[in-house]
C-alpha cells in the first residue's frame, strides 16, 4: 500500500558533498528536507542557493547551521522540526522522518605517533572525532525515536568508508571513528528490530568520492590514484551514485535490510588491484 504520509529527510551534513547530493535527489523524489550543517560566512551563500533549489523542487525546507554534536543545539533543532510537524498535523497532514542520513566529516587528520606531541593525536582530538563522526549518530537516533519522528518505514543511513578496515597514515583517528560508527549501526539495528519499530539502519560504504572532506586528507592524491586503479568501472564513485542508492533503498520493499554495510562503489572495495 502506498505511503500517504508526508516524508521528510533529515540530513546531518546536508550542505555539501554526499549530503547535498542526497538532499537534492530526495527533494526531487518528493521529500521535504531538514539539513543540519556547519558553515561559516564563506559557505552561507551556497547554502542559500541550495535551499532555494530544494524549494523549487517542491520541498519544504528547514536548514539549521549548528554543531551537530552539541546536545543543546540538537534539542533546539528537533524542537524547530517538531513545530513544523505540529503545523502540518494541524493542516490534516501526517509528517514523519522517513530518511536520516548521518554524513558528518569533521575530525582530526593526524598520526598517532610523532616526535612533536603537538603533531600527533591527543585525547581532545580523539574524543572530538569519535563524538562527531560516530557517537553523535546514537544521540540523534535516540532523540528522534523518543520524539516520535521515526516511525514504521523510517530508514537511517550512516556514511562509512573502507578506512574503517584499512589504513592511511593521517587517517587513523577518523578510521577508528568509522569502525565505531559501523558498530553503532549494528547495535542500533538489533535494538530497533527487537522493539518491533519497523525502523531500519545501515552503513553506506561509498567508494572514494571527490568531496571537500576527501580533499582535506593529506594523502588524497594517492587515495584517488589507488581508487582509479582498482575500480573495475574505470572511474571514481560520485556523490550522485550515493544519492541515487539512498533514494532507491528508501523505497518500499527494503524493510528487512538492517544492520548491514552496503557498498556503493562499482566493485572498488572487492577489487585488489
Amino acid at each position: 500500500m502506498a505511503d500517504s504520509r508526508d516524508r521528510w529527510a533529515l540530513i546531518l551534513g546536508g550542505s555539501s558533498g554526499m549530503g547535498e547530493a542526497t538532499a537534492r535527489a530526495l527533494a526531487a523524489a518528493g521529500y521535504n528536507v531538514c539539513g543540519i550543517h556547519l558553515d561559516f560566512r564563506a559557505g552561507l551563500q551556497h547554502v542559500d542557493e541550495l535551499k532555494a533549489d530544494l524549494a523549487k523542487a517542491g520541498a519544504e525546507v528547514l536548514y539549521v547551521n549548528m554543531n551537530a554534536a552539541d546536545d543543546e543545539k540538537r534539542a533546539a533543532a528537533l524542537a524547530e522540526l517538531g513545530a513544523r510537524f505540529e503545523a502540518a498535523r494541524a493542516g490534516g497532514r501526517d509528517p514523519y522522518v522517513r530518511v536520516v542520513m548521518h554524513s558528518l566529516a569533521f575530525g582530526s587528520l593526524v598520526p598517532f605517533i610523532a616526535d612533536d606531541p603537538k603533531a600527533a593525536v591527543d585525547r581532545k582530538k580523539m574524543e572530538m572525532t569519535q563524538d562527531v563522526m560516530a557517537n553523535s549518530l546514537v544521540y540523534w537516533v535516540q532523540d528522534l525515536y523518543r520524539g516520535g519522528f521515526l516511525r514504521e518505514g523510517s530508514k537511517v543511513y550512516a556514511m562509512t568508508s573502507e578506512g574503517s578496515s584499512r589504513v592511511v597514515p593521517s587517517y587513523g583517528v577518523v578510521s577508528s571513528a568509522k569502525a565505531a560508527l559501523e558498530s553503532h549501526v549494528r547495535q542500533l539495528a538489533m535494538e530497533l528490530g527487537r522493539l518491533g519499530s519497523g525502523i531500519t539502519i545501515n552503513s553506506i560504504r561509498a567508494g572514494v568520492t571527490k568531496t571537500p572532506a576527501l580533499m582535506k586528507i593529506p594523502e588524497h592524491e594517492m587515495i584517488i590514484a589507488s581508487a582509479m586503479a582498482r575500480n573495475p568501472t574505470g572511474r571514481m564513485t560520485t556523490t550522485q551514485d550515493v544519492a541515487n542508492a539512498i533514494v532507491a533503498l528508501s523505497g518500499e520493499g527494503t524493510g528487512f535490510i538492517s544492520g548491514e554495510i552496503i557498498g556503493v562503489d562499482g566493485g572498488e572495495f572487492i577489487t585488489g588491484s
